[in-house]
């Protein structure tokens, strides 16, 4: 199999191709990227497992090519769906609004539907350490500058050299995975989050 990445929109991936990526076990495949999509007190990631899923299908318009808009990246490692990122407008994610982390510190305009927003990422089990985040996150600029995006942000983990990060801490991104993207630090509102943006 060949090792180059290629990574399309959304909604040039099909169901099961998704399906392949988020899996059937663990938080992935429970939550199906609609943990900042769904109020805090709605959220029941067992009993609404399913609900979840349908909801991404939905959302990306997988399947359908022509689709006028999606809401995420899917990457490739040869013919194999490899991985996942989600990027839309930073004022779809109702949860991101109410929280604390991304606002600290900064004048922003929560309802400013130009500044994009990445804020989640998937790795195939089997396809990690193999350059499919840092592809994912340096396609995200040309998408969302493509649709009008007037900036992008991300909120990943303050990689620490020589840390060991599981899957669970690491599904917002890396500093340094955003950084080689072109993102640079606009804020660092707690110790091992920070706000990474690039102008479009």
């Amino acid at each position: 199999m060949s090792d180059a990445i290629r990574v399309v929109p959304a909604n040039e991936a099909s169901a099961a191709e998704l399906d392949a990526i988020f899996g059937d076990r663990g938080w992935p495949a429970r939550c199906s990227c609609q943990w900042f999509k769904v109020r805090g007190k709605d959220w029941d990631e067992a009993a609404h497992a399913a609900e979840y899923r349908r909801a991404l299908h939905e959302q990306t318009s997988c399947g359908d090519p022509s689709a006028p808009s999606t809401s995420g990246l899917v990457a490739y490692l040869g013919d194999e769906p490899a991985g996942w990122c989600a990027v839309e407008p930073r004022t779809s994610y109702v949860r991101m609004a109410r929280s604390r982390m991304p606002w600290a510190g900064r004048d922003e305009d929560k309802n400013d539907d130009d500044v994009w927003a990445v804020t989640f990422f998937v790795t195939r089990t089997g396809y990690r350490r193999r350059g499919v985040m840092s592809a994912l996150a340096l396609a995200t600029v040309d998408f969302a500058r493509a649709r009008g995006a007037r900036a992008i942000e991300g909120y990943p983990l303050e990689d620490e050299p020589g840390r060991t990060y599981s899957w669970g801490e690491m599904y917002v991104g890396s500093r340094g995975v955003f950084a080689a993207a072109g993102f640079t630090e606009v804020s660092h509102p707690t110790p091992r989050r920070v706000v990474m943006r690039c102008e479009l």
